[in-house]
């Protein structure tokens, strides 16, 4: 049984942010799911709830696990919401999990602060997407610079995304997480500020900084990227088989 890999996408984006590397796995013979979490993408017009989230991670892993050991990679929002479920009293079917620009425990001061940007940008003309567009523009190469867009943005869905992750108990998820596990980062990800404390709770985790890589790494740098997904699926494969 093959390797399949279930992608998860972050905040306000959709399955569509993950396109160079479904070109990537699909070139190499890797079967692979991208879902839209509720209230983004083609499920825009539904209300984003935590339940729901991870009820769609809970039901594409157990449809590529009859298929054979899933690799789950979830990015910003979608890597916590992975680890959530990856760290569950009951371990899900995986067999193990890329964690991309995601460690930092959404509560808190951070995350109020978060939610102001967040709603100041909102609130511009345009709802702020001219300088979103603007610093794609000026960070991320022109084959994947529309990729984050292509689904279309999660507005509405922003802030109540936000406040529910503050539900989430990350410490008890990740210290319960036995598969392999790689967080990756890029080197000026504003998301590394409890990197520490992840390991820490993870030790049998890797860490994977890019250089010169923001937050959006997976599409700044995709070949690198790709690169980390090559020996994830490679080590996943090999355990498969012992």
């Amino acid at each position: 049984m093959s390797v399949q890999v279930v992608l998860v996408h972050g905040i306000r984006t959709s399955a569509t942010m993950w396109r160079s590397q479904l070109e990537w796995l699909a070139e190499n013979g890797i079967a692979a799911t991208a879902v839209d979490l509720p209230a983004h993408g083609t499920r825009m017009d539904e209300d984003f709830t935590l339940h729901e989230a991870l009820h769609t991670i809970d039901v594409a892993v157990r449809r590529a696990a009859a298929a054979g050991p899933v690799l789950l990679v979830g990015h910003s929002m979608g890597g916590l919401l992975s680890l959530a479920y990856a760290g569950g009293e009951d371990p899900p079917p995986i067999a193990g999990i890329v964690a991309v620009s995601c460690t930092a425990l959404p509560r808190g001061p951070a995350l109020r602060a978060y939610r102001v940007l967040a709603g100041a940008m909102n609130s511009l003309p345009g709802r702020g997407q001219w300088l979103t567009d603007r610093v794609l523009a000026a960070t991320l190469p022109v084959d994947t610079r529309g990729d984050f867009a292509a689904g279309g943005y999660a507005f509405d869905a922003q802030d109540a995304a936000l406040s529910s992750l503050e539900a989430l108990d990350l410490s008890t998820s990740l210290s319960r997480i036995r598969v392999p596990l790689w967080f990756v980062n890029g080197q000026f990800d504003q998301l590394r500020v409890n990197e520490g404390l992840f390991q820490r709770l993870a030790p049998h985790a890797e860490l994977i900084v890019v250089p010169r890589a923001s937050h959006l790494v997976t599409a700044m740098r995709p070949s690198v990227f790709n690169a980390v997904l090559r020996v994830a699926t490679a080590v996943v494969d090999a355990q498969g088989r012992t």
